[in-house]
């Protein structure tokens, strides 16, 4: 999701996700702003210091700061990052299978509201953030419910006639993480659910 039509979706503009097949989709950002039930079952599992990984405009970023977690959100859009530092959060523009500080020295990384499809390949992702933890620490993911099909779309952002790049993002069933996980490169991986979403801690 980059580009200025996710800027402007930020910004509380409407945009549409659009899938190859004609499909589109409300985006619907103005869900990340505020806490969403569930967060609590990600937020108490974070250990200091931990690395969220497309912050977004911060939400649990900055609830993690309230609670003295050291936590740093990255992003590759220049609002989100914005959005993150205004909530109180901090955060920089990065991209994370490019140069991300204290790599190799995470406790945690989260990987919230779906973003272990970021990519559009999910073990790869794993494998890169499995690099920025140190050792022992831990993924805190959220992946769709048992029985979804994993799968990789290729999806862009859509504003009326405006459309972004195709990009690739992937969705991660709950039956399929643990195969992924060991994929990933983490010998163990544990799922769980609270309010509806489907949580993965993998270690």
């Amino acid at each position: 999701m980059i580009g200025d039509i996710y800027a402007d979706a930020l910004a509380g503009e409407s945009a549409e996700i659009e899938y190859v097949d004609g499909t589109r989709v409300m985006l619907e950002t103005a869900r990340w702003f505020e806490p969403i039930d569930g967060d609590e079952e990600l937020l108490s599992r974070c250990a200091s210091p931990t690395l969220d990984v497309g912050s977004g405009p911060g939400r649990l970023t900055a609830a993690l700061t309230r609670r003295g977690i050291r936590s740093l959100g990255i992003d590759i859009t220049p609002r989100a990052v914005a959005l993150t530092r205004r909530a109180g959060g901090f955060a920089l523009l990065r991209d994370v299978f490019e140069d991300v500080p204290g790599s190799g020295r995470w406790a945690t990384a989260l990987l919230a509201d779906g973003n272990i499809g970021i990519g559009g390949n999910p073990e790869a992702l794993l494998h890169r953030v499995r690099q920025l933890l140190r050792p022992g620490g831990t993924i805190l993911a959220e992946v769709a419910p048992p029985g979804t099909r994993s799968r990789v779309d290729r999806l862009r952002l859509r504003r009326g006639p405006r459309a972004g790049d195709w990009f690739g993002w992937a969705t991660v069933s709950a039956s399929d993480i643990q195969r992924i996980g060991l994929a990933g490169g983490f010998a163990e991986v544990d799922c769980w659910t609270a309010h509806g979403r489907w949580l993965a801690h993998l270690h």
